[in-house]
């Protein structure tokens, strides 16, 4: 018998609104979380999420020791929320940057490709130059991390624009960023440059050296070209130096490799001997010399690569694309608000340091504490303290709390019997100078700031000089680069054309695999296409080779509607690869009768015989006709048949010659009677 499930004997009433609404919500919350928590750094700091957790847990373990990669990334995960391996990641990537993060053991190289040991090897701790530029409690906010254990920072209070320093590379959902880096020397100059009010121009700059073309950079986004240094050691030698940014000499040696399997590129061997420094050796075979050699490098493999700059980055937590005058102006103008709450920071503390010794030296030197010797209880020692400091109020820094009070009261007798008067003016004198010097410096925050930047210029500048030469190159076309490896020839017996045709004599020239041939046919029909290695064109073809730009024809042709020859000349067209096209009107008995190339040159052409004519034949110089379209009817050749055509050669007497034409095509098929 058939049994019938209850659940579903009447039609399921679902509400797909209410599931669409919660899809649409879902992956709206998983979108903002990856661009704003993973993918996309802050304008702020420059970091992403993870790195400012592994810098605060190196912050918080730091004691100037390095510590153990897996220590660090162990502590930090109590911050990310995520698996221990991104957290290594990350942090090798920051320390390969050479910024932020002093490294001791194998991180691995930026140079080959290497990966890092693992963490249990290596060790690393905060650098000089983030202590002093990127950490301090009084300015950073803070809040609670996933679990609500530790306190984690909203951002840090970077005094260096690190997100143009270091760059960044991430992709969220539905947008990425690609930031390149900049030298150190040249940020902080253009920093100073804004403070001025001046204009400035600054341009990538990367680890890995190489030549960079930053004609189509749009300050910071836009495309840039990269090259690999190339030294020419000999004319059979090429030694690679330097690698172009985001390549490698492992996925540089791949693509040589694949060049010459591809027969792209010749070589006799390859080598890589890189160590601390890149040196990739090419051998090159016979009849090919290193002069020759440089542009297929730079076409068909990685020694130039094209790289798309997109700054995009979180700012008010909202996802923004800027570009790098906005980026480095608003951390400059920023630097310049930290270092002003710096330094009224510092004043307040500098002050209350003041206001204590102040009490004490009051205190002890017009012993005040003799007063509450007679005194029965605390509250009348705070009372009478209180009113015994009422007139010395004027030369304090201000009104007296009961915080001070029980400052005073802490302090021993040992204390005040080994009270040294000198020395206590001393250490006030000190203080009242670093306030004045402070109040100097806030009167004037946009000097002080230039001085900050003089500082860690003079401080760091020479551990960081320019290492990308930055150039203008135009790029290799692959057309031009390309081995000319293909042998194209025409078989008019069967008439096949290619680069494997056997048998061909007729218009044997070599290409590339890159190139274009151009075919012209005795009907006026012609077309461009790209070499193959056997194809059927029939008995017609009249001229192939290869395509430029700057070819000219001269062409003469029968109309066969009227009979009458034309003469016309015309540069190479413009065309779709492979499409039909005809240099004239397509008729059956219209035919060219000569097809050359050049911009001189004399043709006879031969006429019909007649009795009442005094030359059956006339010459003709081609730089009297003008160079037109393609499409062009041309200028016609007299009122008589043209019989045939033949070019002069120079000197040539003007006796017609006995002998058959040098360049003539065949004759057309026999005249008709009526002609």
């Amino acid at each position: 018998p058939e049994i019938q499930n209850p659940k579903f004997t009447e039609p399921m009433d679902t509400d797909y609104g209410e599931l669409e609404k919660l899809f649409d919500t879902n992956f709206l919350d998983y979108t903002s979380y990856v661009i704003r928590e993973r993918a996309i750094p802050e304008v702020v700091d420059g970091l992403k999420p993870v790195q400012r957790r592994i810098i605060q847990t190196l912050a918080n373990m730091d004691d100037g020791r390095f510590h153990k990669v897996a220590n660090v990334v162990g502590e930090t995960m109590k911050l990310h929320p995520h698996g221990d391996q991104s957290i290594f990641s990350a942090l090798v990537n920051l320390a390969n940057k050479g910024y932020l993060i002093d490294r001791q053991g194998n991180f691995g190289n930026i140079l080959t490709g290497d990966g890092a040991s693992a963490a249990r090897y290596i060790e690393c701790r905060l650098s000089p130059l983030a202590r002093e530029t990127l950490l301090n409690p009084d300015l950073t906010e803070y809040v609670a991390s996933y679990d609500g254990r530790m306190q984690e920072p909203v951002s840090l209070p970077a005094k260096l624009p690190f997100l143009l320093l270091q760059g960044a590379e991430g992709i969220a959902v539905g947008m990425a960023t690609r930031i390149m880096p900049h030298n150190f020397r040249e940020l902080l100059k253009a920093q100073k440059k804004i403070l001025k009010g001046e204009e400035f121009e600054i341009y990538p700059d990367f680890l890995q050296g190489g030549i960079v073309d930053v004609t189509d950079y749009q300050n910071g986004n836009g495309r840039i070209r990269c090259r690999a240094n190339l030294d020419i050691k000999d004319d059979k030698t090429i030694v690679i130096r330097e690698v172009p940014y985001s390549a490698t000499t492992q996925s540089l040696m791949e693509s040589l490799e694949k060049a010459v399997k591809s027969g792209r590129i010749k070589v006799a061997s390859l080598h890589d001997y890189t160590a601390e420094e890149v040196e990739i050796e090419i051998k090159l075979p016979k009849n090919v010399y290193a002069g020759d050699m440089i542009k297929p490098l730079y076409a068909f493999t990685d020694c130039e690569v094209s790289i798309t700059a997109n700054l995009t980055v979180i700012r008010d937590d909202r996802p923004e694309n800027l570009t790098v005058s906005e980026v480095l102006r608003s951390n400059t103008w920023k630097l310049v608000e930290d270092l002003k709450t710096e330094l009224n920071i510092e004043r307040d503390r500098l002050r209350e340091k003041l206001q204590a010794h102040l009490l004490e030296q009051i205190f002890i030197e017009e012993r005040l504490y003799k007063e509450i010797e007679e005194c029965s209880s605390l509250k009348m020692v705070v009372s009478t303290v209180d009113q015994s400091l009422v007139p010395f109020r004027d030369r304090l820094i201000r009104d007296v709390t009961r915080k001070d009070i029980d400052r005073l009261l802490e302090i021993h007798i040992r204390k005040i019997s080994r009270y040294d008067i000198n020395k206590k003016q001393k250490e006030i004198k000190d203080i009242e100078k670093k306030i004045k010097k402070i109040e100097k410096d806030l009167s004037d925050v946009v000097a002080y700031t230039r001085k900050f930047i003089d500082h860690i210029l003079e401080k760091y500048g020479h551990l960081y000089p320019r290492r990308t030469e930055i150039s203008s190159f135009r790029g290799v076309e692959v057309r031009e680069a390309a081995i000319s490896n293909l042998t194209m020839s025409y078989n008019r017996e069967n008439g096949f054309f290619g680069y494997q045709v056997e048998g061909g004599r007729e218009f044997a020239f070599s290409c590339s695999e890159y190139d274009r041939i151009m075919l012209i046919f005795k009907d006026g029909g012609y077309r461009i296409t790209a070499p193959a290695a056997r194809v059927y064109l029939g008995p017609d073809l009249l001229w192939a080779g290869v395509y430029r730009e700057d070819l000219l024809f001269n062409v003469v042709y029968r109309e066969g509607e009227d009979n009458y020859s034309y003469l016309k000349r015309f540069k190479a067209p413009k065309f779709i690869l492979d499409k039909e096209y005809h240099l004239f009107s397509e008729h059956r008995k219209s035919f060219i009768q000569y097809i050359s190339l050049g911009g001189s040159g004399r043709l006879r052409v031969y006429f019909r015989p007649s009795k009442r004519a005094r030359s059956n034949y006339q010459d003709i110089d081609f730089r009297d006709f003008l160079v037109k379209g393609a499409g062009a009817r041309g200028k016609r050749l007299g009122s008589r048949l043209v019989q045939r055509v033949r070019k002069l050669e120079e000197k040539e007497e003007e006796k017609p010659p006995a002998s058959p034409p040098l360049f003539s095509l065949p004759e057309s098929e026999p005249e008709s009677d009526d002609e």
